[in-house]
């Protein structure tokens, strides 16, 4: 179908960009998206893949909205206070564009629902603080062949890697187990500027963009680390695919999902 008057005039500056054009702003507007975190990370990328039109947003948090969570959760408001995050973040997201169609999960993703939730969108954005739930993201997405994007932040650290199971490295190529307990700070105990989680977010929702319109370079095959006090980017390369992996190796020691208990930051230095 034609785009209406309405739809070319929000998306014009898509629409102009070579590398996006009439077709990849198609794409977007039929792609579908899921975030998992409403948190720091999710909250710009929720509102960026809500402004480039992403037809079908899944947006996952079983959280309520806390003061101290304005500081960098800019998806949502002193007014919100109380609300679950998802529905927060739903009314934000459908105030910047009423064409989008918003999904809630106000849960906790575990290894008896993630699948069944993440099989519905084509592509996941992990915006989780917490080891326990990056390991259990990382491995659903793999054993279900959904692309993904990992981001963590902490202090004034951030990272980043995109991820094409059985294609290209997962997580668990690069953090292969969980940490001991206790032995990384978490964000309440370490801090982290709030802008942090825009750079990192927003990197995110390019990310998606990105994968759904098939323009540039996925960040595949690469870590991208971001020290916002050196205002320093980059890139490492990782290691290949599957080598020693318990969960993407050809023949996986994991072959189940694994529900962690230990809470921990979720970026490792």
């Amino acid at each position: 179908m034609p785009f209406t008057d309405e739809e070319l005039e929000r998306y014009s500056r898509h629409i102009i960009l070579k590398e996006i054009g009439v077709k990849g702003q198609k794409k977007i507007m039929n792609g579908s998206v899921l975030i998992i975190g409403a948190g720091g990370l999710g909250a710009p990328a929720a509102m960026y893949l809500a402004a480039a039109g992403v037809g079908r947003i899944g947006i996952a948090d079983a959280d309520v909205v806390d003061l101290s969570n304005l500081q960098r959760q800019v998806i949502h408001t002193t007014g919100d206070l109380g609300k679950p995050k998802v529905e927060s973040a739903k009314e934000t997201m459908l105030a910047i564009n009423p064409e989008i169609e918003v999904e809630t999960y106000h849960e906790f993703l575990t290894s008896k629902n993630i699948l069944d939730i993440i099989k519905k969108y084509d592509f996941v954005l992990d915006g989780t603080d917490n080891f326990p739930a990056k390991f259990l993201i990382n491995d659903a997405c793999v054993m279900a062949d959904k692309p993904f994007s990992h981001a963590g932040i902490l202090r004034f650290k951030g990272q980043l890697m995109t991820v094409i199971p059985h294609e290209t490295p997962c997580y668990r190529c690069v953090f292969h187990t969980m940490p001991p307990k206790d032995a990384i700070p978490s964000c309440k105990e370490a801090g982290v500027v709030g802008a942090m989680a825009g750079v990192i977010g927003s990197l995110q929702a390019l990310e998606a963009i990105k994968f759904l319109t098939g323009a540039g370079d996925l960040l595949t095959g690469k870590l991208l680390t971001f020290d916002a006090l050196k205002m320093k980017f980059h890139t490492i390369t990782l290691p290949p695919r599957g080598e020693g992996c318990s969960v993407c190796s050809d023949h996986p020691e994991i072959t189940e999902l694994i529900d962690y208990e230990q809470p921990a930051c979720d970026l490792r230095k």
